[in-house]
């Protein structure tokens, strides 16, 4: 049985971060929005997540008028740092960017509640996307069921799927999904931390990789993502696993104090990408582009994405130009912004050790703060890999010869 049907400018699946964001910006811009969520639940929150937003999507959090709330909340604004072992690789202090962390069982539902606080914007909890309605090839709305089996047809000039890495609002809409292998899997824990330390940090014991991220409450998140090799030990025993992996981190200023759990674990991590529009929908978030964890992006890309289709298809909602217009210009935004970053990140997931120009940048970043500064920029994603090598790469091989010099054999030395 069909309810009732209703008529909205943007029906978007998924009150998540991403779907969240590109709501409060199109109600802001006077659109009418359907914000569809299948959990009944409005402290929903994703469970298995490094709870970090990178520096690059703080902009947006400011925008949405949410960093304050989510500092209130107990959110720690962190800069990130990463050892090797040439040494560790970290912007100084004042020039070096800072993200926020905090647990998404807070964040998740601060965001959801400024969405439904948004004049124009109809939260619908506990309501399923079962099909898309089409006017020919073009997607012009979405079919939902609530908890009782009913169903409402929402119709909309704009569809967005915003339900997450298997989304089903992307399977519905035949759009293809490429996915790329993930040579690693991860457990996590909390920890009490009573070194207080507000770093986000990253252990690259190549090709094995250990990550604390702090965050509120006086907690600490700590990672050990591991190559498929190491999977049967952490099997056995994933918790004595795990602490040991937490022991074995050198020259760490976060030392843990009592594991608090939940112990998490995620085996199977595969990168995957599709293409962000089609006709009369659009895609973000993990919907669009999922990609390794170990790096963060996924919380800060999906805040930027729903603010990137949201300026992009306002004029259209708007009835200034056609929606397919507006559709393309988020298609290049995404492409321009994400996709060098993606190549990279999908390339090093496949468990390998660094390669010779890694070992080399590594080697010069942990010795020159200016290459540690720019390190920083773009490993918190605010500047794009090409404008990333154009600033080190000179730099580099000239810190890196200056270093190695004393070291006749040649070569990058071992360690300092």
């Amino acid at each position: 049985m069909v309810r009732r049907a209703g008529e909205y400018d943007a029906v978007i699946v998924g009150a998540s971060l991403a779907g969240c964001t590109a709501a409060i910006l199109l109600g802001r811009g006077g659109a009418r929005v359907a914000l569809v969520e299948k959990s009944p639940d409005p402290g929903a929150f994703k469970r298995i997540c490094s709870h970090m937003v990178q520096a690059s999507g703080v902009p947006t959090l400011e925008r949405l008028d949410l960093l304050e709330a989510i500092v209130a909340a107990g959110g720690i604004r962190s800069r990130l740092r990463f050892w090797t072992e040439w040494g560790w690789v970290e912007a100084p202090p004042e020039r070096a960017a800072q993200g926020v962390n905090l647990r998404r069982e807070l964040l998740d539902p601060i965001v959801r509640e400024a969405a439904a606080a948004t004049a124009g914007v109809e939260l619908m909890l506990g309501h399923e996307a079962v099909r898309l309605l089409r006017d020919g090839d073009a997607v012009r709305g979405v079919a939902v069921r609530d908890r009782d089996g009913v169903d409402a047809d929402l119709r909309a000039t704009l569809v967005v799927g915003a339900d997450g890495r298997e989304s089903h609002v992307a399977e519905l809409a035949g759009v293809p999904a490429k996915t790329l292998p993930h040579g690693r899997f991860a457990y996590a824990s909390y920890f009490e931390n009573p070194s207080g330390s507000l770093d986000s940090s990253v252990w690259f014991l190549d090709p094995q990789i250990s990550a604390a991220f702090p965050t509120d409450g006086g907690l600490v998140l700590y990672v050990a993502m591991q190559t498929k090799d190491r999977l049967p030990e952490f099997r056995r025993d994933p918790k004595a696993a795990l602490l040991a992996s937490v022991a074995a981190i050198p020259e760490s200023s976060t030392r843990p104090g009592r594991e608090v759990g939940p112990l998490l674990g995620k085996l199977q991590m595969p990168n995957r990408v599709r293409g962000p529009v089609a006709p009369g929908l659009a895609l973000i978030g993990d919907a669009a582009l999922a990609t390794d964890p170990l790096f963060g992006v996924g919380c800060g890309w999906a805040f930027q994405s729903g603010a990137w289709l949201a300026d992009c298809v306002a004029p259209a909602l708007h009835g200034a130009e056609p929606l397919q217009k507006g559709l393309a210009r988020y298609r290049r935004r995404h492409r321009r912004e994400l996709r060098g970053h993606a190549f990279f990140i999908h390339d090093y997931a496949n468990g390998r050790r660094f390669n010779p120009i890694e070992k080399l940048a590594f080697f010069a970043a942990a010795r020159d703060p200016e290459l540690a500064t720019m390190f920083d920029a773009y490993a918190t994603r605010q500047i794009r890999p090409t404008q990333m090598f154009a600033k080190t790469i000179p730099r580099t091989i000239a810190v890196a010869a200056r270093e190695a010099l004393p070291h006749r054999g040649g070569g990058v030395p071992a360690s300092r």
